[in-house]
């Protein structure tokens, strides 16, 4: 598959502007890897900015690992270093500065920060990535998605134990009707699904569906996802509709894997492989 014209042409006088402004919110101190990982991905992918909002109190260790392109912004934090209700204040003045925004990386399950999301899910009007945690938070809280302050694009990125969560349906059952579930909880809640797993599924809402098919068990390993999501949010904030973003990133994402498991082996590789062969995996696709 090629990528699109959008993603791989840029007029010489393009400036950062031009490729978007992504917002992450991710980590908390027992998942801060999430947040390096999703950042890091989405600047191999060509955003033109991105900004990593995260508890303060992991800030100075965040701030010794993550890439120097990637901009630091530390929130208020609960007592147990995950991002705190108190931090919407400052979020939602920032959400007018962005283009996408990334909710959920290693956010945990706290409850004050699971009423933060809920808060900037009721209001937030600019197009959304929810992933990991994120998912977590939406569990008897759908009503979020239909509620949802306009219609830009919500893609939800769950693997089969979130997607359980979310819909109340078994993991074998899941895993047996992959296509018409994803397909059908897209439809009734008005969303773009990106099921994770073997032959990763997209679906939207207006009834587009994509199987993928790269991709290998290599992949399988704490990260991956954080990596997809980072992919994902910088092709959205490049201006492709959810869609596309979710199909392209998908298979970009696993043609970078079956890279990297070439050189690591699938036993030997990690997610921070993936994001080393983006530009590789990006110049196949050109």
């Amino acid at each position: 598959m090629l990528l699109p014209a959008r993603l791989l042409h840029r007029k010489i006088t393009s400036h950062k502007g031009d490729f978007g402004h992504i917002f992450i919110l991710a980590g908390c101190m027992q998942f801060s890897g999430a947040a390096l990982l999703c950042s890091d991905a989405a600047m191999r992918s060509g955003a033109g900015l991105v900004t990593l909002g995260v508890p303060r109190g992991i800030a100075g260790s965040i701030i010794k690992r993550k890439s120097p392109e990637v901009i630091l912004r530390p929130l208020a934090q609960s007592r147990q270093f995950t991002l705190s209700i108190r931090a919407y204040s400052s979020i939602r003045a920032l959400l007018n500065e962005i283009d996408v925004l990334i909710l959920g990386p290693g956010l945990s399950r706290n409850s004050s920060t699971q009423s933060l999301i809920h808060r900037i899910l009721g209001n937030i009007n600019k197009p959304v990535i929810i992933d990991a945690d994120g998912i977590n938070a939406l569990c008897g809280r759908l009503d979020l998605l239909t509620r949802s302050a306009s219609r830009q694009d919500i893609i939800l990125t769950p693997h089969p134990g979130e997607m359980s969560r979310l819909s109340g349906l078994d993991i074998v059952e899941i895993q047996r009707n992959r296509k018409d579930i994803a397909c059908r909880f897209a439809k009734q809640n008005k969303v773009i699904v990106v099921l994770k797993g073997y032959r990763t599924i997209v679906a939207d809402y207006r009834g587009n569906l994509y199987t993928n098919r790269t991709g290998n068990a290599g992949m399988a390993t704490a990260g991956s996802g954080d990596v997809l999501t980072g992919i994902l949010g910088a092709f959205l904030a490049q201006g492709l509709s959810g869609f596309e973003a979710a199909r392209y990133a998908v298979y970009l994402h696993g043609l970078a894997g079956d890279l990297a498991a070439k050189e690591k082996t699938q036993l030997g590789m990690v997610a921070s492989d993936i994001i080393a062969k983006l530009p590789q995996a990006i110049r196949l696709s050109s």
